[in-house]
């Protein structure tokens, strides 16, 4: 079977029990909390200020246009002193009442918002509006105390209405969906505008205005804020899929049509549920509870598989869209406090804090098996928030315990001289040169409160709501009177069968009197992500024999093996990109006792992945030596776990390349002349790694190499591969076999069709580079006048941009285990093949695995899946193109020379170009999916 999602956690048995703080250390750490906003605050102020953002690496502030452009991120940035703004209500939570007092009349006597600048609506709204809104709230709440504020006339309010006027030019659309983008002073009409031609925003952009807007009009009694942000999130309902009740990602604003169909809980979508509810808690409008009441059911029934949050298909709601999450779902857990849904809040927490304490930080996106998929953490504040919610909610010490975990990995890896730096990549823990305004908005408020007793507090938080940037807006604004111009679009009763819902939000202090509930709920999943504690045995009653299919003996193309697995609620998913996905769903069972095989099968299946992956191996290279490249062209190979070990060769093997017929390499090989002596491609797909090895080592070849014919795939993309047994001893099998995706396996294979013979040389390590050169030419060419019109490739290209941040290696699929591979954990920057110059070889600087996690390794039966299950269309071009290349060429000297090397160099160029504009897609596919 190709690859393996698990999804199962598994019951563990207790490590250690919870135990109280005490007041003294609470305060302690709450002082620090205070220390560090002081240290990023400050600095901000000192360094930055005006400016939007604080650069902490270089101590100076990021004005937009003076700077680099970051693309979409510097949106956020419209020169009105954006940090400062989002940090107003921070500051009076934090009792600096006397810096919050100064603070204001900076922003009231610096910010201008009139600026000829395009921003992005949703983040403005977010952080902009709601800081001078929350800056408001707090302001009016000094004053009303009789000590602080007694100057102030509502003029951040003045501000905050001059602001929503320069958004309201955005809603002019049909649908009422606002642009993404508006020109604080033109407008999106207009070429002045520099905006207004987009047709597509994000879920969460239409659908993130509620709160800010209505609090806007009822402090002001203009009510067409309100009825604006209303309209929009009538229509995001409107257009939810009926049958599934789910949005999807990004809908287009004047058709209404989804563009992205994909649903989850996180990028692009979050914050459009979380106001659904707090609309209904700050509004009072049954409407909004409804529409949320609907929509969780089907994130429960589709998204949820706890501890997990896995995007799906809004139209097949039962497929996965995708085999990985990003950080943004951490505040899922905050939002489920305030449903009063609290067991999968609390198995979804302790899943992310296991990856926290893993990776120090909450990688930007990471894999199942958590594992990085993007390795980028910009100190986002989501963990922080449920971390505090879910404290509120039981009372458990456990959760000041996470809280400060968050507060030492912040000082000990993103605290420099300047502030606080955002991680480029958790891996290394190397900086970005950022610290964006919601860490000082949200980070500090949600640590303050978690160790903050009632007494350490200004004002009583409960007479306040969260915004989605943590801004605090007054629960009072329930009772405000509002115009009744404001459509309410009211649903037909038909169509909101609700009497299974409550219309109470719950008195989470009441829930949960047993405080060793949450940690019964916990063990289990740090179990399955560390697998610190032991797992007991697993219970089955006398008599009923054993389970009817072992994991040892499954095949992903045997009929009988999957209705076996359906039968036992495990259902087998194909992806795109030849891999499968293993889910089990005890209630897709036909009984109790087969519920209970299927949870068996999926053990076995993780604890024989995990045998498999005891040995993780480096990464081996290819190096193509002959003429015209001379070692320069360095392929990322994958290593087998049998056959011989190139790391004990102090030489590697050196041999002339061919194609063995068949290609695939499963039966006896029918050209054994061409392939004596020879290293043998093959292509995989159809056998077991270990039967293509002794089939062509039975025709005599010295060695073998892989190929993927899954097209497309790629090293930069996609995690290194070890190539498992089948089961069975493979002492037989004495040569090296190694394993190449589909890119790399193409440019080895057109170079075959270009020239008369290609020598490689398979090592653990690239060799030097400049010797075949000298031998060839006299030593006339070094490395220094090397040419480059044959550069590394496959994550050499990786190597030598990732210090300029061009490219992010993803980690996709690791949570995808291939049935005869087995993921490795992905190349540091070094790994790989380096830039030509550069003589150290892959395995030497490939960073050591990680451990794996227990969903991480093999399936035990190493089988691929059948042909018409997998076949690409690689799989019917290539051996006809490869097997040209095999044949001798029976061309003259003339006819040679008429070719000329040029033309062959000519297309190996090319080969090298599409290579890196493949690279730059991928990078600009993994910056628009965040």
């Amino acid at each position: 079977m190709p690859a393996v999602l698990f999804s199962l956690m598994l019951l563990g048995a207790l490590c250690s029990l919870g135990e109280s703080m005490s007041r003294e250390e609470k305060s302690r750490l709450r002082n620090q909390v205070v220390e560090m906003f002081d240290h990023a605050y400050q600095n901000y102020m000192d360094h930055a200020y005006p400016a939007d953002e604080l650069m902490p690496l270089t101590c100076r502030g990021r004005v937009r246009g003076l700077e680099p452009s970051r693309g979409d991120v510097d949106d956020a940035l419209g020169k009105f002193s954006l940090t400062l703004i989002d940090t107003l209500d921070t500051l009076v939570l934090l009792n600096k009442t006397t810096e919050f007092e100064a603070a204001v009349r900076r922003v009231l006597k610096d910010v201008r918002l009139d600026n000829d600048i395009v921003v992005s609506v949703f983040e403005t709204n977010i952080r902009v509006l709601g800081g001078l809104l929350g800056g408001h709230s707090m302001a009016v709440m000094l004053k009303d105390g009789g000590q602080n504020m007694q100057w102030y006339q509502d003029e951040l309010l003045h501000m905050a209405k001059d602001l929503g006027l320069r958004l309201l030019p955005a809603f002019n659309t049909s649908s009422g969906l606002p642009y993404p983008r508006v020109n604080l002073r033109h407008g999106v009409r207009g070429p002045e505008t520099r905006t207004g031609t987009e047709t597509d925003t994000c879920t969460a952009c239409a659908g993130t205005l509620i709160l800010e807007f209505a609090a806007l009009s009822r402090f002001t009694g203009d009510p067409v804020f309100e009825a604006h942000a209303r309209r929009a999130m009538d229509f995001l309902w409107e257009k939810r899929q009926r049958n599934s009740n789910l949005v999807g990602t990004t809908i287009n604003i004047h058709s209404g049509e989804w563009v992205r169909r994909d649903s989850g809980v996180g990028a692009g979508i979050d914050s459009y549920y979380e106001y659904l509810l707090k609309a209904y808690v700050l509004l009072g409008d049954d409407q909004f509870l409804q529409r949320f009441n609907i929509h969780y059911a089907s994130i429960m029934k589709y998204i949820s598989q706890p501890p997990l949050l896995l995007d799906v298909h809004i139209h097949k709601p039962l497929l996965p869209a995708r085999t990985w999450m990003d950080s943004l779902l951490a505040f899922f857990p905050g939002l489920q406090v305030l449903k009063g849904d609290i067991r999968p809040a609390i198995e979804t927490h302790e899943m992310l804090y296991q990856v926290t304490k893993k990776h120090n930080f909450l990688p930007e996106a990471f894999t199942t098996d958590f594992r990085v998929h993007w390795a980028q953490h910009p100190l986002r504040p989501e963990f922080a928030e449920s971390t505090y919610f879910l404290y509120k909610a039981t009372g458990d010490p456990y959760y000041l315990e996470a809280g400060r975990t968050i507060l030492d990995n912040l000082n000990r890896f993103a605290r420099v001289p300047c502030g606080f730096a955002a991680m480029k990549d958790v891996r290394t823990g190397s900086h970005e040169d950022r610290m964006d305004s919601f860490f000082l908005a949200e980070m500090f408020k949600y640590l303050f409160l978690l160790f903050a007793d009632d007494e350490d507090l200004p004002f009583d938080i409960e007479d306040y709501i969260f915004t989605t940037e943590a801004h605090l807006l007054p629960l009072s604004l329930s009772t405000t009177p509002h115009s009744q111009s404001i459509p309410s679009n009211r649903t037909s009763e038909e169509e909101m069968d609700d009497s299974n819902f409550e219309w109470t939000c719950p008195n989470t202090r009441l829930l949960f009197p047993d405080p060793a509930y949450p940690r019964h709920l916990r063990e289990p999943i740090r179990t399955a992500v560390d697998k610190s504690c032991p797992r007991a045995a697993p219970y089955r009653e006398p008599g009923m024999g054993r389970p009817p299919l072992r994991a040892q003996d499954f095949m992903a193309n045997n009929p009988e093996h999957l209705e076996l697995l359906r039968r036992m609620g495990v259902t087998l998913i194909h992806l795109k990109d030849g891999r499968v996905q293993l889910v089990q769903h005890a209630t897709q069972a036909v009984s109790a006792v087969a519920a209970e095989d299927g949870v068996r099968f999926m053990q076995e299946m993780m604890e024989l992945s995990s045998q498999q992956q005891k040995e993780q191996l480096p990464p081996r290279a290819i190096q193509i030596v002959s003429d015209p490249f001379f070692g320069r062209v360095v392929l990322t190979a994958g290593p087998a776990q049998f056959g011989i070990d190139l790391s004990k060769s102090a030489t590697g093997l050196r041999g002339f390349v061919t194609v063995a017929e068949p290609y695939s390499g499963c039966s006896e090989i029918t050209n054994p002349e061409y392939v004596r002596g020879h290293i043998a491609l093959l292509q995989r797909g159809q056998c077991m790694f270990a039967e293509k090895a002794r089939h062509i080592q039975k025709a005599g070849a010295i060695g073998g190499i892989v190929i993927d014919d899954n097209e497309g795939s790629s090293s930069d993309t996609a995690p290194l591969f070890q190539m498992a047994g089948d089961g069975r001893s493979t002492d037989d099998v004495t040569l090296p076999l190694l394993f190449l995706f589909h890119k790399e396996g193409n440019i080895l294979l057109e170079t075959l069709k270009e020239y008369r013979e290609v020598e490689v040389l398979l090592s653990d390590k690239a060799r030097d580079r400049g010797a075949d050169v000298e031998a060839a030419e006299g030593g006339c060419l070094t490395e220094a006048t090397t040419p480059t019109n044959f550069e590394p490739i496959s994550q050499s290209l990786i190597s030598s941009l990732a210090a300029q941040d061009e490219i992010k290696p993803s980690e996709e699929a690791v949570s995808d285990v291939d049935q005869d591979t087995s993921p490795m954990e992905e190349a540091s920057p070094e790994e790989g093949v380096g830039p030509a110059e550069k003589e150290a070889s892959p395995a030497e600087e490939a960073s050591p695995a990680e451990e794996a996690s227990p969903a991480e390794g093999v399936g035990p039966a190493e089988k691929e899946a059948s042909p018409a299950e997998e076949a690409s269309p690689a799989e019917e071009r290539a051996p006809p193109t490869v097997a040209d290349s095999t044949q001798p060429k029976e061309e003259t000297d003339s006819e040679k020379s008429e070719e000329g090397d040029t033309d062959s160099n000519q297309s190996v160029d090319e080969l090298l170009a599409d290579w890196r504009e493949d690279l730059e897609a991928f990078q600009q596919m993994e910056k628009d999916e965040l």
